[in-house]
């Protein structure tokens, strides 16, 4: 069943976070197989990131613990604190999983 991964970065991180953000794509691309979705979180404007969402196909927490901690956002320290959160499919893409 898949994992909802929510992080909270650091206050004042947007310089670390615009330097981390190439290894981070990189990384994301190379896991691609894993991911549901994923995206930034963004303040209103859409300019300016705050933490991230994942919500990744592991079986485990453990799974889903080891994919963000390998994350070069996690790696590098941009990360205050992540929420973790077993997630039940209902829709995706506009199809029901119920």
């Amino acid at each position: 069943m898949p994992y909802l991964i929510e992080t909270f970065d650091k206050p004042h991180t947007q310089a670390l976070r615009q330097a981390l953000r190439d290894k981070h794509l990189d990384y994301l691309e190379e896991n691609k197989a894993l991911l549901l979705a994923c995206g930034a979180k963004l303040d209103d404007d859409g300019l300016v990131g705050s933490g991230s969402v994942y919500i990744v196909d592991v079986e485990t927490r453990a799974e889903a613990e080891a994919f963000v901690n390998a994350d070069p956002f996690a790696q590098g320290g941009l990360f205050e604190r992540m929420n973790i959160t077993r997630w039940r499919k209902a829709y995706l893409d506009g199809k029901s999983y119920l």
